[in-house]
């Protein structure tokens, strides 16, 4: 039986572990858990997720929302793991963590063609099999200097940070009411703390002065501009949070229909709803300050945090220099690269990077070559940005429609979605039936 060697066992790992193994291939899963854990990882379980529990849009008019619809089309684990353990959040795909990661961790280790080996791969050595990196943004430095070695380039790195949970008992339900943005019909997802004018600008203020976790001496502030520090947004100016996570349009008090000047939303961690998280509220504010920080937040005054913030480095490739179209190195053929390692950035676009690396990996495996998506689709899209942007101005990007290429006629802005989510999804059945996948 052909073979395929996976290090990292996260969402892209194994994403790219099934599309193997459902192909047939034997599949080594190296993954370093419970020898050694990053900074922000603390379960044994595989595909941990560390940051939000939410998947973003599940509307097949969205981008991240088709990137999905097409996963699925795919046989993907992580989308149906995610379908299959999902909690209330409106029109998002969010999930329970841990039965999402109990769901994938079963799937990998009673499939047949998969082998789960508990070990720590420190360096990219030679290999006579097809080799998946899939060792996501927090790649141990032994392992980001070996791939330094291979590729001669300097890696890139900029800081992720993750936002705070609280327990759902301990909210002031007397003032947090639930509602779903421009949702009249329904009780809502979310639950909802509002901020008048004066609570705001003190809410401000006191996040202003909050202490935040230093760099260390080596290290560049290089935030990805879709998830940056919730102080980081306030020194941008005093309503940059008001117009950004913190909106109150389309959220009116349901029975009082009293429209306030700023909210915070949360939104459920788990299925039981004992836990919710801060939507947009990631942070680097020490655990101290979050604490005093954060229960200013009407509701939030006697708040107990499950989980408090923290900041970690993510770090990632110039793609455009190093990566081919079927995520194979340039310079080291046989090794591919998927996930956020790869230069795409949020939990989809990781899982979709190893898809397609283990659809490609397979067919390398059997002397097959199989051509890229169409751009025009949402898996074609990020292989074209990884691909074929200006490497001295490459940054990660979540899927956006701004990915795709023009629409070949004018429409509504309301229209586009729903054309380009159709095209896609026929595009996409054509590859199938190119390659044969």
């Amino acid at each position: 039986m052909n073979n395929i060697r996976i290090i990292g066992g996260g969402l892209a790992g194994c994403e790219a572990a099934w599309q193997a193994a459902e192909r047939g291939l034997a599949v080594e899963l190296y993954e370093m858990k419970p020898a050694r854990f990053s900074p922000a990882h603390e379960s044994v379980k595989l595909a941990e997720l560390v940051c939000s529990n939410s998947l973003r849009s599940n509307a097949v008019d969205s981008a991240v929302g088709l990137l999905k619809e097409e996963m699925r089309r795919c046989n993907s684990l992580i989308i149906r793991a995610a379908d299959n353990t999902s909690v209330p959040a409106g029109g998002a795909l969010a999930v329970d963590r841990k039965k999402f990661a109990d769901t994938v961790t079963k799937a990998i280790l009673e499939h047949r063609n998969i082998t789960v080996i508990r070990q720590e791969i420190t360096e990219l050595s030679p290999a006579d099999v097809p080799v998946i990196l899939a060792t996501g943004p927090l790649t141990s430095e032994a392992m980001t200097e070996s791939l330094v070695t291979l590729t001669g380039e300097k890696h890139l790195a900029f800081y992720d940070a993750i936002a705070p949970i609280v327990a759902a008992d301990s909210l002031d339900l007397n003032i947090i009411y639930r509602k779903s943005r421009w949702d009249d019909d329904n009780p809502g997802d979310y639950l909802n703390c509002p901020m008048t004018e004066e609570q705001y600008t003190r809410f401000i203020d006191l996040l202003g002065s909050g202490d935040t976790v230093p760099l260390k001496s080596f290290e560049s502030a290089k935030y990805f501009e879709g998830c940056l520090p919730v102080e980081v947004m306030c020194e941008r100016g005093k309503d940059t949070l008001r117009f950004g996570p913190m909106k109150p349009v389309g959220l009116a008090h349901p029975e009082t229909g009293k429209i306030f000047h700023a909210v915070v939303q949360l939104r459920a961690e788990n299925r039981e709803g004992t836990m919710y998280n801060l939507v947009g509220f990631q942070t680097k504010l020490t655990y101290k300050e979050q604490k005093r920080v954060f229960r200013a937040i009407p509701g939030l005054e006697q708040a107990e945090f499950v989980r408090l913030g923290s900041i970690h480095r993510n770090t990632f490739i110039c793609a455009p220099e190093l990566l081919r179209a079927d995520l194979q190195m340039k310079k080291s053929p046989g090794l591919f690269l998927a996930g956020q390692l790869s230069g795409v950035e949020g939990y989809v676009e990781s899982a979709a990077m190893g898809l397609l690396a283990g659809i490609n990996a397979s067919a390398l495996a059997v002397d097959r070559s199989i051509s890229p998506p169409p751009p025009a689709t949402a898996l074609g899209a990020l292989i074209h940005h990884l691909t074929e942007s200006d490497p001295a101005r490459f940054q990660p990007s979540n899927v956006n429609f701004g990915l795709f290429p023009p629409l070949q006629k004018k429409m509504k802005k309301r229209e586009r979605g729903k054309a380009r989510a159709e095209q896609a999804l026929i595009l996409l059945r054509h590859w199938f039936d190119k390659c044969d996948i």
